[in-house]
């Protein structure tokens, strides 16, 4: 799941405008272009996460606000192009990570302060389940805008 979300990603949005990139489909929801922001965002925070507990087994590992962080960082006003960019090369940086993990170290763990204790393996799984989730959403959006477009053209 982990090594295909960027290029899915790219996929889906191709052809896609920056202004309908940025298109809402309801109030409270995220465009595309936040949506991509934040994953890039998350990735850091994967990252981050990922080698504070490999580094210190049995770290706290600290909870952050998406929305606060989708206003303080603008989601909103970041070019999605780049927002996939910085997303697929901190991918690619946190699966190499991985894949030359030895196996002893997918047990270590950190304890959330909201949920508990995460290992390794619990991370990249939670973080592969986080993708297909914001996949699903691009997915609608971009179909909803698409067929929109076709819609205007008759």
């Amino acid at each position: 799941m982990q090594r295909t979300t960027a290029a899915k990603l790219k996929k889906l949005t191709q052809g896609l405008s920056p202004k309908e990139m940025k298109w809402k489909p309801g109030p409270g929801k995220w465009s595309i272009a936040e949506i991509v922001a934040h994953l890039a965002d998350t990735e850091i925070v994967a990252s981050w996460r990922m080698r504070s507990v490999l580094g210190a087994n049995g770290t706290t590992i600290q909870p952050f606000d998406q929305d606060s962080w989708a206003a303080v960082f603008e989601y909103s006003k970041r070019d999605p192009k780049q927002s996939l960019e910085l997303f697929r090369v901190l991918r690619e940086n946190n699966l190499a990570m991985l894949k030359a993990l030895p196996p002893e170290r997918w047990d270590n763990y950190g304890m959330h302060q909201e949920r508990g204790k995460e290992t390794i393996s619990h991370l990249t799984r939670m973080f592969a389940g986080h993708d297909a989730n914001h996949l699903l959403q691009v997915e609608r959006i971009a179909i909803e805008l698409k067929s929109a477009r076709k819609k205007k053209r008759k």
